[in-house]
């Protein structure tokens, strides 16, 4: 019997990737739930999966989450700038539990990007290799999500607007990753693997266009310059950090640093990757 474990398992990525261990055919029993607040699980506990507490910035709740565990995934925290201790105390408690497997959702070539979120991954990942716990790299790029959820203030103001220029994304569904993340855990062969995980990449125009084309009202990308976007989110309501950061991630995909051709996605899969087009219409 192999036992598997998911961090986050209550956010976006971690509660798909549940569900893509269960559709594998993993008996619930075998499948572990590492959260934070096991009140939000209650619907996983219902299924006979096992929900255990474990907060990253609590070494002594993870050792006793992950007592027992054969293959973990590791979803990257969603604090940034404290993600290298917490993942580090989720590596060091998987070391001591045992565990045979770290699968670990990074970020499109880590080890090369300029992207500010790089530098977290990518000393998780030396982390990682520091450990000697055998582990696979899941760089996953951005989801069609992260775009899909401001569908509401595109279709108001009838308009993208960016600072990221000419750049591609080479967004996917985050069910896809989710269940690429599964087929690594259950797979073999995969221990010291790096997976560059992606989609066919997309400018804003082209996702502007998609938009239009599916919801039936027209929506274009209007690129700005760094200092309009800024302008344009501090003047609806968000602090001159949080706005600096949105507007450095927009220049990063100006650069082109999630602009990649990849096919390790769809071969994990073993099928085509989820349009585009289909993520937009589920989300309308």
């Amino acid at each position: 019997m192999t036992t598997y474990a998911v961090t986050g398992a209550t956010g976006h990525l971690g509660a798909l990737a549940i569900e893509a261990l269960l559709e594998k055919g993993v008996p619930a029993g075998d499948v572990v739930a590492v959260v934070r607040d096991p009140g939000k699980a209650a619907a996983l506990t219902a299924r006979g999966v096992q929900v255990r507490v474990g907060d990253y910035g609590q070494p002594e709740t993870l050792r006793t989450a992950l007592a027992g565990v054969d293959r973990l995934l590791l979803v990257s925290g969603s604090e940034v700038g404290k993600r290298v201790e917490q993942h580090g105390n989720v590596i060091d408690a998987a070391k001591e539990a045992g565990v045979a497997l770290i699968a670990y959702t990074s970020i499109t070539r880590a080890d090369s990007t300029g992207s500010p979120l790089a530098p977290e991954h990518r000393a998780t990942e030396e982390l990682l290799a520091a450990s000697g716990v055998p582990h696979t790299l899941l760089r996953n790029n951005w989801y069609v999500e992260n775009y899909t959820a401001q569908l509401t203030d595109y279709l108001s103001r009838g308009a993208i607007v960016a600072a990221a220029g000419e750049g591609r994304v080479a967004m996917a569904a985050r069910r896809d990753y989710a269940e690429a993340a599964a087929v690594v855990l259950t797979g073999e062969g995969h221990a010291g693997k790096t997976y560059e995980l992606a989609g066919a990449p997309v400018t804003f125009k082209g996702l502007a266009a998609t938009i239009t084309e599916v919801s039936g009202r027209e929506v274009e990308y209007r690129p700005v310059s760094a200092t309009e976007l800024a302008g344009i989110l501090t003047g609806a309501g968000l602090d001159e950090g949080t706005a600096g950061f949105v507007v450095a991630l927009d220049e990063s995909i100006a650069r082109g640093d999630l602009d990649i051709d990849s096919s390790d996605l769809a071969e994990l899969l073993g099928r085509p990757l989820t349009p585009v087009a289909d993520v937009v219409r589920a989300a309308l």
